[in-house]
């Protein structure tokens, strides 16, 4: 009974190992577009004003999803305000770093670049253009036919 015994624990320790690994992949440290189906916007988004943007600094668009910073009047920059580690949105930015609240990774607001991780990958650039005087987020939209 007891070289049984022995097998089933082997068998129950192997099955417990695999599961470990499965958890530990969905929660992997490499950088990926996260959780988030697409991280841009599929459509043009308005943003507003561009003034709101601080020149030579940036501004969160939450629920948008988008981030956009200014380096110079009248340019602008767009990056997914997603995670590229797990899909969160990131929540603030502070000394020019926008900062993810899931895991604390952190990005360079005028480049997308991860700073911090857990993330490694940066975030992706999006479109962004002055459309009627409004920021204007995403791909233009298609002509009508």
């Amino acid at each position: 009974m007891s070289g049984q015994s022995t097998r089933r624990t082997v068998l129950k320790g192997a099955a417990l190992a695999g599961a470990a690994g499965l958890g530990v992949a969905a929660c992997s440290t490499e950088s990926k577009v996260g959780h988030a189906g697409v991280p841009t916007p599929t459509a043009p988004v308005a943003l507003g004003s561009p003034d709101e943007v601080p020149v030579g600094g940036a501004k969160l668009y939450r629920e948008q999803k988008v981030l956009v910073s200014c380096p110079a009047k009248g340019e602008y920059k767009a990056f997914s305000a997603q995670c590229t580690h797990a899909g969160c949105v990131l929540d603030k930015i502070e000394d020019n770093e926008g900062n993810c609240p899931c895991h604390g990774s952190r990005f360079d607001v005028t480049t997308g670049k991860a700073l911090k991780g857990p993330a490694t990958v940066p975030l992706p650039a999006v479109e962004i253009r002055v459309e009627g005087g409004e920021l204007v987020a995403g791909p233009k939209a298609a002509p009508s036919a």
